[in-house]
């Protein structure tokens, strides 16, 4: 397949457009043919060596596209059907994670941070990555979702506690996230 990777940090001349393997989903995993990979400001920090993340590496953490493959322990989703991918990657076996606190995981990343992400055309991710895009939103607006999604859903429901029936007044908010 083909991939944006880069084998050094630095600006945007380190990104190499190459041929890699095929990604070879396990029997718990999905293989997706990628649509759509918004940029993030992730994706950034990553080119240029701030978080670290392994080389030679696949940045992109806002994923949309269609499912080609399902491991065979998988059940509720099938190929050709469209999806984005919640960019969060954890262990699932941890104390943390069985907790519900995937966040707080050793393992936690993100796509496109501490593994490849989604700038490429194939990516195998868990199932419980995978949520299915709903009919008349495109691949273009369902990549634009996961990240700052993720942000805010935090935001609202972990740090303000926000519950069902309640009403949140958003005042200045211009921002990405806000």
């Amino acid at each position: 397949m083909k991939a944006i990777r880069m084998h050094e940090y630095g600006g945007p001349e380190v990104l190499r457009y190459e041929d890699v393997p095929d990604p070879k989903p396990r029997r718990d995993q999905v293989l997706v043919r990628v649509k759509a990979c918004a940029l993030n400001h992730l994706d950034i920090w990553v080119r240029k060596g701030i978080t670290k993340s392994p080389l030679p590496h696949i940045p992109g953490s806002d994923v949309a596209g269609e499912i080609v493959e399902v491991g065979e322990y998988i059940t509720g989703l099938k190929a050709g059907q469209r999806v984005l991918l919640a960019p969060m990657t954890f262990c699932n076996r941890c104390e943390a994670c069985t907790a519900g606190r995937q966040n707080q995981c050793p393992e936690y990343s993100v796509l496109g941070n501490r593994n490849d992400g989604g700038d490429c055309e194939l990516i195998a991710v868990p199932a419980v990555n995978v949520i299915p895009i709903p009919d008349g939103m495109g691949f273009n607006e369902a990549a634009s979702v996961p990240l700052v999604f993720l942000t805010a859903w935090h935001m609202l429901l972990g740090r303000a506690a926000l519950r069902p029936g309640q009403v949140v007044l958003i005042l200045g908010a211009n921002s990405g996230v806000g």
